[in-house]
């Protein structure tokens, strides 16, 4: 050393003595010092080693519990061993389970987000991280899944952490975002979707009487934020003539859909149909169809759903109509005019 010459400094362990400690979720955790070597705290560039530092950090900052991860359990006997030499009181620690990925490998950067930001940018609410991750090795005992943070905050206890590791499920997860979107007031889930229909170009303003009910119609559809643009593009479209060739559509088509198509075209050019839809009455108007024509349920339904909307599936028919002349709307709409100038130009599909 007066040479000058590079040298460590080690921790001289005691030989033939058991270190134990008390952890609040293993239980008992013990070690025996011969299994282990005089280790470095002072490397030879002069900086000193992760396990020396966090055990003088922690007890000069009067640190009283730590909680981590099960693989910081083998450092927890040389952080102990310097925590009795400077004569400090021991923390208590809690080793937890690792989170795993489906495949239950360790989670990694190749299975998806591992950040804050991240999950905030595909569309996860604070709340459901919240609730999503404190399930992740402990559950009040019951079968509750859906928790707001106060009652989290009130509920949780180191006690019933579990010891197994736990799976991190993105179907879960998704789920589980979905259920704290539909819990939002609706003025909330108007300025977080709204922004979001805004920014794609579906809404003019998030204030906008479309942008209300736009959003409306798909919060309770939808398990990320971002899933609304989507949502709602599908709503304003009208792909008839691209699934006219689908095979389950072909079936609605050929069990006489050509009456249907006419029904619906008249009640448009009488401005029945118009009206209804002002008033909230599509459903008494789409039943008086049905009564005319002599059908009911899904032979009634379905094909006046088809004529339009265009798809087989979506939200509310009246609902979307009403969408369509709400002050606000964008101009990629497909307005009913339209639509029904567009059935019109198809009724060659179904024209017997």
């Amino acid at each position: 050393m007066a040479k000058g010459t590079p040298c460590t400094y080690r921790f001289r362990v005691p030989a033939g003595e058991r270190i134990e400690i008390d952890d609040m979720i293993r239980g008992k955790v013990g070690w025996d010092t011969d299994t282990l070597g005089d280790f470095v705290l002072l490397r030879s560039s002069g900086l000193p080693v992760y396990n020396f530092c966090v055990a003088v950090d922690d007890a000069t900052m009067g640190i009283t519990h730590v909680l981590r991860a099960e693989e910081h359990l083998p450092n927890t006997l040389r952080q102990a061993l310097v925590y009795d030499a400077l004569k400090f009181p021991r923390p208590i620690f809690g080793h937890m389970s690792l989170i795993l990925a489906p495949d239950r490998s360790k989670l990694s950067k190749r299975h998806g987000a591992t950040s804050v930001g991240q999950f905030k940018d595909q569309g996860y609410l604070r709340q459901t991280m919240i609730n999503y991750l404190s399930l992740l090795g402990w559950n009040d005992g019951t079968e509750q899944e859906i928790y707001d943070t106060a009652e989290l905050v009130s509920k949780f206890g180191v006690e019933r952490i579990n010891k197994s590791p736990a799976v991190f499920d993105v179907v879960k997860l998704n789920w589980m975002n979905g259920q704290h979107i539909r819990l939002m007031p609706q003025e909330d889930q108007v300025a977080m979707v709204g922004a979001v229909l805004v920014k794609e170009g579906l809404a003019a303003s998030v204030d906008s009487p479309f942008t209300a009910k736009a959003v409306e119609l798909c919060a309770n559809g939808i398990e990320l934020v971002q899933a609304a643009s989507s949502e709602v593009r599908a709503i304003l479209e009208y792909p008839l003539k691209e699934n006219v060739e689908d095979e389950k559509m072909k079936k609605i088509l050929d069990d006489d859909f050509g009456e249907i198509a006419d029904a619906v075209v008249a009640g448009f050019e009488s401005g029945d149909l118009a009206a209804a839809v002002a008033k909230g009455e599509f459903k008494g108007w789409i039943n008086g169809v049905g009564k005319g024509l002599n059908r009911k349920g899904k032979r009634l339904f379905m094909p006046v759903r088809v004529a339009l909307t265009g798809r087989m599936q979506g939200p509310d028919v009246g609902e979307v109509l009403g969408l369509l002349v709400a002050e606000g709307a964008p101009a990629s709409a497909v307005l009913l005019a339209n639509r029904i100038e567009a059935l019109k130009a198809e009724s060659a599909a179904w024209t017997k």
